[in-house]
């Protein structure tokens, strides 16, 4: 059994079950085709392929199960062909980023900016999700790094360090009452509709961790996985807004205020993670250097073999 015999089914499915076809596509010869088939077939014990004379006309029940199969097998083959040429070149290559819309909006720019300049020849790729969505294209390997503020801690078979501190403001318009309060309280923010991140997102568990903590019930009367959403319907005054602190610029943000909201919902830590054991190129390292400049390549090595780290981040 080998790949020369898997290709020769796939390609001869492809071509409508014409063998000279198949070879010729394949640079080879019918007989060659038709032989290496059979063989196969002698060693799986079955017939893929129903025959009318000496020509096939189309798949057994087996047949079919077994194409799957050779499809399944010829694609991981590509795939390492394509993690082999990743990891020969450690200046180059396909890096792909899995993260939150408000990591990819806010904190990336910056930190992709400086990493394209370093390393001109690598593709980056950014695939946006919820923290459990992120943390499944890692574990699945898909991505090669996953970056989230909830969700990516503690999962087996995932290295999650934190990269930095942020916290929560309000964001309202610039004639809103609550600007005019000095000590803003939890009691203050209820009394208002609130728009604010879907439960999954941004730390929105500490937001409805702190209400509950007082016993109130806010009318949350929006939740969004977008900042910008966030704001957009803060400025229709739609409610107040409560979103990370990152997503608010004086300047794009002209119609907005934020006041700020640490002392009630507390710090919030965005975390990066790769995969376990996981071969990291040199550019990767790089990456998370330039995200949090506290994480060396020796802190994460010595991360990465289990040792305990202690940081400031």
């Amino acid at each position: 059994m080998n790949l020369h015999q898997f290709r020769f089914v796939r390609e001869a499915v492809r071509q409508n079950f014409n063998l000279t076809e198949a070879a010729k596509t394949l640079f080879t010869s019918q007989p060659g085709v038709s032989k290496a088939i059979l063989e196969l077939e002698d060693e799986l014990g079955v017939d893929i392929f129903r025959r009318h004379g000496k020509r096939i006309r189309n798949l057994t029940e087996p047949g079919k199960r077994i194409l799957t199969s050779i499809e399944r097998i010829l694609m991981e083959v590509e795939t390492l062909k394509r993690v082999g040429k990743d990891f020969a070149a450690q200046d180059q290559g396909n890096f792909v980023i899995a993260t939150t819309h408000t990591q990819a909006r806010y904190a990336l720019p910056r930190v992709l900016t400086e990493f394209t300049k370093l390393f001109p020849k690598v593709r980056v790729s950014i695939q946006q999700g919820s923290p459990q969505q992120i943390a499944d294209m890692l574990i699945h390997d898909r991505a090669d790094i996953a970056i989230a503020t909830e969700g990516i801690a503690g999962i087996d078979g995932l290295l999650s360090l934190p990269g930095y501190q942020w916290q929560h403001v309000i964001a309202v318009q610039p004639d809103h009452p609550l600007l005019a309060k000095k000590n803003i309280s939890l009691e203050d923010l209820a009394e208002y509709p609130i728009i604010t991140y879907d439960q999954a997102f941004a730390g929105r568990s500490k937001i409805d961790k702190a209400f509950n903590s007082k016993n109130l019930h806010p009318d949350v009367v929006l939740e969004a996985i977008d900042a910008d959403v966030i704001k957009t319907y803060v400025e229709t005054g739609m409610g107040i807004g409560i979103v990370a602190g990152v997503a608010y610029d004086a300047d794009r943000d002209r119609n907005l205020r934020v006041i700020q909201a640490g002392h009630l919902f507390g710090n919030n830590v965005t975390r990066i993670a790769v995969k376990q054991n996981a071969y990291l190129r040199s550019f990767v390292y790089t990456f998370i250097e330039l995200f949090s400049p506290t994480l060396t390549r020796k802190l994460v090595d010595q991360a990465m073999s289990g040792e305990t780290v202690d940081y400031q981040i």
